[in-house]
């Protein structure tokens, strides 16, 4: 199983009383009122240490995403952080997932920025393509609700004949027109590096998804037990598309902390899971349920499932600061927390239970520092990451989804690679 570092980078320092007395976390907070741009820039540094940490202390692949206008997450554009770490001698994974698709006006960036660090890394890059966020999408660039997903699917016909057409060639679609495709350069990876989709609940996504043959990854803070009827709805458009069963075509992201014993992890824990989920969570419904975003055909599979709340919903307590540790870690499992040993036992069973080979272990979550990241972090690395990665051995799967480059744990680098140095 690859098991990947995935920083959200958000705001650490929000106020108490920010739900009571905001909007929104999204969009809409105050940014002169809320936002110090002098933590911002200690903020950043300590992500960076971070993701660094983790490279050393040997996860699979490190993970960014993007977006904009809230303190849930603001790498605006993880481009530019990739870059530090693609030009670090490594060989762990550089998952991006990645570029709003939508967003970019011409498309035609995402293939020259994707294809620069494909380069920079050595072929070590993971090309995410996310619809992204109503409140990326809509909220903060302001795109037509029923465009996003049409734009959406005009940038990736762009990007993927720019990274395997020579150029120069035309390209003449309904929002990007160009009289010269002509990237420089491009990708080292052949024919491109992989690509993964990232969804929160649209049943579109998992038809590109096995139409292209790409990974689809749930990304969700309800935890593995929410996330059952939505990750099976995908596999059975898997087995729809008459493709076999191979755990690496999935990935899920979940909120991870240990301690030395369950205790311990609770003391440690407890009042940043509360203040995370009722900070980076605080959405309402007309920033994250635009209509006109999702098709009827979602809406309804979403509604039909329990699944409405959606990648950033909440469920259970109103009030996350009533939230007990045992609501939070055993009764809903949306937080895997405890000692190594019951890390390592709820790991696999939500491995296991999703059908997932790709991990997006979340260990830094709103208002922890720096000390406590880098405690969280290297216990996991240190005692559960080694007990986790025979997972889905035995079975003999293949990830033909990873990154030629990114040789960590692997017997031996990709031929293509190897020519292509």
């Amino acid at each position: 199983m690859k098991t990947i570092f995935f920083h959200m980078q958000g705001y650490r320092d929000l106020p108490d009383d920010f739900a009571d007395k905001y909007e929104s976390v999204w969009i809409t907070p105050p940014n002169d009122e809320l936002c110090d741009s002098n933590k911002v820039a200690k903020y950043l540094r300590w992500n960076i240490e971070e993701l660094e940490l983790a490279d050393k202390l040997g996860f699979d692949g490190l993970g960014l995403n993007e977006h904009h206008q809230n303190g849930y997450g603001f790498p605006v554009s993880p481009n530019l952080i990739a870059s530090i770490l693609a030009r670090r001698e490594s060989d762990a994974a550089i998952v991006v997932l990645g570029n709003t698709l939508p967003l970019y006006n011409p498309p035609i960036r995402v293939a020259e920025e994707f294809a620069l660090l494909d380069c920079l890394s050595g072929g070590r890059l993971v090309a995410g393509f996310p619809v992204g966020s109503p409140m990326d999408t809509v909220g903060c660039y302001g795109l037509v609700p029923t465009e996003v997903r049409p734009r959406y699917f005009e940038a990736h016909d762009l990007i993927t004949q720019a990274w395997t057409r020579p150029g120069p060639f035309p390209f003449n679609g309904r929002f990007t027109k160009l009289r010269y495709v002509n990237p420089w350069p491009k990708p080292i990876q052949k024919p491109h590096p992989p690509v993964w989709l990232a969804g929160g609940g649209s049943v579109e996504t998992w038809k590109f998804a096995t139409d292209n043959n790409y990974t689809y990854s749930y990304l969700s803070f309800q935890g593995y037990k929410a996330a059952k009827n939505l990750m099976q709805g995908y596999w059975d458009q898997v087995e729809k598309a008459g493709l076999d069963h191979n755990p690496y075509r999935a990935g899920f992201a979940q909120a991870v902390v240990v301690g030395e014993t369950d205790a311990d992890a609770e003391k440690l824990y407890l009042k940043h899971i509360q203040n995370f989920y009722a900070k980076s969570l605080h959405i309402p419904m007309h920033f994250g349920a635009v209509p006109g975003l999702m098709s009827r055909k979602s809406v309804e599979y979403n509604l039909s499932k329990g699944a409405g709340g959606g990648a950033f919903g909440k469920t259970g307590s109103e009030n996350p600061y009533t939230t007990t540790w045992q609501q939070f870690t055993e009764q809903r499992r949306q937080v895997i927390g405890g000692s190594p040993d019951t890390v390592v036992a709820q790991i696999e069973e939500a491995v296991r239970s999703l059908h997932v080979g790709h991990l997006m272990v979340i260990l830094q979550l709103q208002s922890m520092d720096r000390e406590l990241t880098e405690y969280n972090t290297r216990l996991f690395a240190e005692k559960v990451l080694p007990r986790i990665r025979h997972l889905w051995d035995r079975e003999g799967y293949v990830d033909h989804w990873w990154p030629q480059g990114a040789t960590r744990n692997a017997r031996t680098a990709s031929p293509a690679l190897e020519t292509a140095q």
